[in-house]
């Protein structure tokens, strides 16, 4: 049985490591050891992340897939959910999270009955915090919406400002060779951000160019 840890942040200004820290220790007081971790920032609403499929994609069956909270996992619909909730029951994933007491358990060795209680009594209670997960996107949603609705029609919204600090640091690490999941890991920044950066800086090395051919 492997540990393999998941850990997640919504946009590219939040630092997708922070839940480190909480799931090292809980695999310490437990005796165990984190064989892989697995960081990205992409929405949970979203069923395509790269690093969650690459993840399961190297489990195998009875390895422990770790989260901080299932909403790390899931804030997916429930049609995506139950796709992905497929894959997992598909590959015998075990779905341990530090915020449902139920999945603890199954880190454990245990008999063939009372693990399968305990799989059973999990499974239900994942399917309800993901549900409450969803309903909490989705209200967020609906809350900031109607904040940058009343902002626009006050003449008060701005967006939201640009990370000048940490697009200069992934532009000089792409200027010094570094690899694309080096950059990310490093910066905690998502793969479209990055994209974006790396597509300026091609555009901005090609002005002059532009310039000399009229």
């Amino acid at each position: 049985m492997f540990i393999r840890a998941y850990l997640r942040a919504s946009t590219s200004e939040q630092d997708a490591s922070r839940a480190r820290g909480a799931l090292d220790a809980f695999a310490v007081e437990r005796g165990l050891r984190i064989a892989a971790r697995y960081i990205e920032n992409e929405s949970g609403a979203k069923l395509h992340r790269p690093e969650l499929f690459r993840l399961l994609a190297d489990c195998e069956p009875g390895d422990v897939l770790l989260v901080e909270q299932v909403d790390r996992l899931s804030r997916l619909t429930s049609t995506d959910w139950q796709r992905l909730r497929g894959l997992i029951d598909a590959k015998e994933v075990r779905v341990v999270a530090l915020d449902l007491p139920t999945s603890w358990s199954l880190t454990a060795p245990a008999d063939e009955f009372t693990a399968r209680m305990f799989a059973a009594v999990n499974a239900m209670m994942l399917d309800v915090l993901a549900a409450v997960a969803r309903k909490d996107y989705e209200d967020r949603r609906r809350r900031q919406a109607e904040g940058t609705a009343k902002a626009k029609a006050a003449g008060l919204y701005k967006g939201r400002p640009a990370n000048k600090a940490r697009n200069a640091a992934i532009s000089s690490l792409l200027s010094d060779g570094r690899s694309w999941r080096e950059i990310m890991e490093a910066t905690g920044c998502s793969r479209t951000l990055l994209a974006k950066i790396a597509r300026d800086r091609r555009l901005l090395k090609a002005e002059p160019d532009a310039g000399m051919a009229d």
